[in-house]
């Protein structure tokens, strides 16, 4: 009987190089099947109704069909030459400086009233005023549209039990006042989300900091200006900047409300694309509207955090 010879290969070992090769092969690998669904989402709900919206705003197109009447950039000096739209840019301007002067000094108030102060049932006032917040738009404007009635609403029955003689007042439609009255509701409705960014930047503040500063002789006001509001800059700087871009993109109360009115005294940008470009089937003018309403805050956005986030990155950094 014959014998059955094995032969035994000697084992190849890698190298180092073909290790951190197949290491680092690995490593992108996983990083891109992690990524590829946020990218893919990235680029279909993202990347491309921007391309499209830029696309379409060259032509004169109602939304039925491939648009075909290309007009090039007559959509943008329409939109340059429109009153209306000069407005609503104003109205967004007004919107935005109000909140940045009342609504995040009256949520920073608030947030020190709140987290700071020796106040009996703070849990309690905290949660009564955060519960705006937790509405949604809709709610929100349905619940105001009966506080502002000019007949039967909340308001000018207050007004009317403190005041002899008052006469009731159309919030939402008096042009000279409707824009303020939109005002009070994104207020109520929006400062107490930042009156909790305020309070958790609050939190992250050591009190023995306050304590050493009244300790050395500070008082309240100088702990709260020298201590207590530079160490919340970050959280300040962040608040302002969400603050704007809700401004500008602010559009379901506004449109329940007023839906612009009375006479466009208090239409956005947002409104102002929704009525002029998908109601009147224009949408090739609505996506300029669009695209301006995008370079806005893309522009207001990279700015922003390049010169003055900046330096809250790099403390992250």
């Amino acid at each position: 009987m014959s014998t059955i010879r094995f032969r035994v290969l000697p084992r190849t070992v890698p190298s180092v190089a073909d290790e951190t090769f197949i290491r680092t092969r690995n490593k992108w690998l996983t990083i891109g099947l992690l990524a590829l669904p946020g990218m893919i989402i990235f680029l279909v709900f993202f990347l491309m109704p921007i391309s499209q919206s830029g696309y379409y705003s060259l032509f004169k197109w109602n939304g039925f069909g491939p648009p075909t009447d290309f007009r090039g950039f007559s959509n943008y000096v329409d939109l340059v030459n429109d009153s209306i739209f000069i407005r609503s840019i104003g109205h967004s301007l007004i919107l935005m400086s109000s909140s940045l002067v009342i609504q995040l000094p009256l949520a920073l108030g608030l947030a020190l009233l709140v987290g700071r102060g020796k106040l009996f049932g703070r849990q309690i006032f905290r949660a009564i005023l955060f519960v705006p917040y937790v509405f949604s738009e809709v709610i929100t404007a349905l619940i105001w549209l009966y506080v502002l009635h000019p007949n039967l609403g909340l308001m000018n029955k207050v007004f009317d039990a403190i005041i002899p003689n008052f006469k009731f007042i159309p919030w939402l439609a008096d042009r000279n006042i409707a824009l303020y009255a939109i005002f009070l509701v994104l207020t109520w409705k929006f400062f107490g989300f930042y009156m909790i960014l305020y309070m958790a930047g609050l939190q992250s503040i050591p009190k023995d900091l306050e304590e050493a500063g009244r300790i050395d002789g500070c008082n309240e006001v100088q702990v709260l200006r020298f201590i207590t509001i530079p160490l919340l800059g970050s959280t300040i700087r962040l608040t302002i900047f969400l603050s704007v871009l809700g401004s500008f993109q602010q559009f379901v109360i506004i449109w329940i409300l007023t839906q612009g009115g009375p006479v466009n005294a208090t239409s956005t940008i947002a409104t102002y694309l929704f009525k002029y470009g998908i109601q009147r089937f224009a949408l090739g003018y609505g996506s300029a509207v669009a695209v301006v309403l995008f370079c806005i805050t893309l522009f207001f956005s990279i700015g922003y955090q390049r010169i003055v986030m900046r330096q809250d990155y790099a403390l992250r950094d």
